[in-house]
């Protein structure tokens, strides 16, 4: 990297924030170990105003950036090339909650604030911020919007770019957009906000954002419940959602292997039922006593096992037994990475189209690959599925990734796209659907896509290789 280049970075944030040498994989590694690569510099800017001044320097030189947050993610969206010429920036110093407006139920949050912290921020003041996910103890609010996030209350309060209502971006050249706006109507020309939002860094810097707040439920009841089958379990949603309307904040599914690895490496965590081909854990949340709340769910779980949807259920009797459930839930990426490598899909479709998707999908891996264990739990009320492979136990895991990962993908994605879904739910794109997407999006839709990144980035400097 030029020391022109190398003097005008430290020169924006100060020499120690800075970085060039010693052990840079905490930058340069991806969370799963996948993807690995080398900065030409790490710089960790301090405030807008420095995150603009790195920029204006890198447009000055040619140089790429590459914007990266808690470093969860999934597919490679967040990790500079090998060559050694693109500059990290990493925005874990911006990390200050600049207010947060109870009246307007506002909070405004800086792109390097940890998910929890955000969370935190607004349960002192007795409200909700309600996206959560697994990382959300280290994952940041900047990767969260730019990967749009989802996670376990998509169902209730939608994916991040619904609890975003303003942003605050560097762009390619340097400026800095202030687009932070409290505002829930405001219909004065194109929603800019929506360009940055899951577009990966690939148009400019998130460094704030305004986000949505909710009153905190009075109740919060949580229940698991073992089902026969997947089309059972999608029978139960439609009986849930008739029941229990908006106050069902969660519904997700977990296949039996999935759980099975979770008591392999996590035998201490208890399992309050016996194994079943699907269990499904809920949660409903409402403004009434936990009384009420509880009654309301109860008679939902009578109705289910009258109507042979469920087996049997568990219903938590404290908000220590429903966490030890959601830790069941939450314990699955980590078992899955605890029995070694795998191949992921983070994909989603109607609903309705669920059961037989993985019907039919199940079919035709098990028969291509015997010996291969399909990992599938997820989002059932929005129809995100976290639909892996895991190698044959026993099995050299990263030769069969080498072998047969193209295929394997192939056949998943080819099922999804035939049934009207979608390769992406709440991952991203990365580096890692790059050329999947270029395969199985619209042409059209490629097309706008690239005039929109022309007309932001015209240089092509901002996370390069990364959606396009």
């Amino acid at each position: 990297m030029k020391p022109e280049l190398l003097a005008a970075l430290r020169a924006a944030v100060g020499p120690t924030q800075v970085l060039t040498e010693g052990d840079l994989s905490a930058y340069e590694l991806d969370w799963r170990r996948r993807w690995r690569g080398r900065a030409g510099a790490v710089v960790r800017p301090g405030s807008t105003a420095e995150v603009a001044a790195v920029v204006r320097a890198c447009a000055a030189a040619g140089t790429a950036i590459v914007p990266q947050g808690g470093n969860t993610g999934l597919v490679g969206g967040g990790i500079p090339d090998p060559s050694g010429s693109q500059v990290l920036l990493s925005l874990g110093r911006m990390n200050r909650i600049r207010g947060v407006d109870t009246a307007n139920l506002t909070l405004v949050a800086e792109a390097g604030c940890v998910l929890q912290s955000v969370q935190q921020a607004a349960a002192e003041r007795g409200l909700l911020f309600p996206l959560s996910l697994a990382a959300e103890g280290s994952c940041t609010l900047g990767g969260n919007l730019s990967t749009n996030a989802g996670g376990t209350q998509v169902l209730r309060f939608g994916n991040a770019r619904e609890l975003c209502l303003g942003l605050e971006v560097v762009t390619a050249e340097g400026e800095v957009w202030d687009g932070l706006s409290g505002l829930r109507k405001d219909n004065t020309g194109y929603d800019l906000r929506d360009l940055f939002i899951g577009a990966e860094g690939t148009l400019g810097i998130l460094t704030a954002a305004t986000l949505k707040l909710f009153p905190a439920p009075r109740a919060r009841v949580t229940a698991l419940a073992a089902s026969p089958t997947l089309a059972r379990c999608v029978e139960l949603l439609g009986l849930a959602q008739a029941r229990l309307g908006a106050g069902l904040t969660a519904f997700e599914v977990m296949g039996r292997f999935a759980l099975e690895l979770v008591e392999r490496h996590f035998p201490a965590l208890p399992r309050p039922l016996a194994p079943a081909p699907w269990a499904v854990l809920l949660e409903f949340s409402a403004s009434d006593d936990e009384d009420s709340a509880r009654a309301a769910f109860e008679a939902l779980l009578a109705e289910a096992l009258d109507k042979g949807l469920i087996d049997d259920a568990a219903l938590a009797a404290s908000l220590a037994q429903g966490q030890a459930m959601w830790q069941l839930r939450e314990s699955i990426p980590l078992a899955q990475a605890a029995e070694g490598v795998n191949i992921k899909h983070d994909i989603a479709l109607p609903v309705s189209a669920v059961a037989a998707f993985v019907e039919a999908t199940d079919a035709a891996l098990t028969a291509q690959y015997p010996g291969a264990r399909i990992v599938n739990f997820g989002h059932l009320g929005d129809g995100n599925l976290h639909y892996n492979l895991q190698v044959p136990e026993g099995g050299d895991g990263e030769r069969f990734l080498d072998e047969n990962e193209p295929a394997v993908n192939r056949i998943v994605f080819d099922a999804v796209v035939a049934r009207g879904g979608s390769i992406s739910a709440e991952h991203g794109i990365g580096a890692l659907k790059r050329d999947e997407l270029a395969a199985r999006k619209s042409p059209v839709a490629l097309a706008l896509m690239r005039r929109i990144k022309r007309a932001l980035d015209p240089q092509g400097l901002m996370n390069p290789g990364r959606v396009l």
